[in-house]
């Protein structure tokens, strides 16, 4: 039951979360609450984790998920349901391409997925700030650490490696350290 339950639910992300990776953040956040297979750490997790891994960061997280609800055969489930819709979108509409592209329709509900895309990804935004930072668990150090780093990204364009490996370290660090 619970494989066909992960089936589902990552199968219609794969349908809705239009957009890439981070389109999967609400869907994603809607599960951990409706089903709580994960906790929102374990949410904040797969999304550092998935950051920081080869590949689409929406497979990534499907696969963690998967693993994390079911194992070994959830994680194969849940990866198999995120990749198959844009598999069968491809085949239908790759013969068709030309004439959707031109379609005013088609331009339309695009133009009008973009904004809605980023409003539910900000609104997962502010939810995983909340409960990271201003949840039962303040943590100085943390807010201390984000502050710094935005203020670097203001005064610097560096790639958002550079981000990554910084969080990955102080991430370590702060593990370690146990703050």
């Amino acid at each position: 039951m619970i494989l066909w339950d992960l089936f589902q639910n990552f199968f219609n992300i794969g349908i809705f979360s239009f957009g890439g990776g981070y389109a999967t953040l609400p869907f994603l956040y809607n599960i951990s609450e409706v089903y709580n297979w994960y906790t929102f750490d374990d949410l904040s997790n797969m999304i550092a984790i998935s950051s920081i891994t080869p590949g689409p960061i929406g497979i990534n997280m499907a696969t963690f998920a998967g693993f994390k609800t079911a194992g070994l055969i959830g994680s194969l489930v849940s990866t198999t349901a995120i990749a198959l819709p844009s598999l069968i979108f491809v085949v239908l509409i790759s013969k068709a391409l030309r004439k959707f592209r031109e379609n005013i329709y088609v331009r339309s509900i695009i133009y009008v997925l973009k904004p809605l895309g980023c409003g539910l990804l900000s609104a997962v935004g502010v939810n995983m700030f909340i409960n990271n930072f201003l949840g039962e668990n303040i943590n100085l150090y943390n807010i201390v650490f984000l502050a710094i780093l935005i203020l670097i990204s203001l005064h610097k364009k560096l790639n958002p490696l550079f981000y990554l490996g910084i969080s990955a370290i102080y991430g370590i660090i702060a593990g370690l350290q146990g703050f």
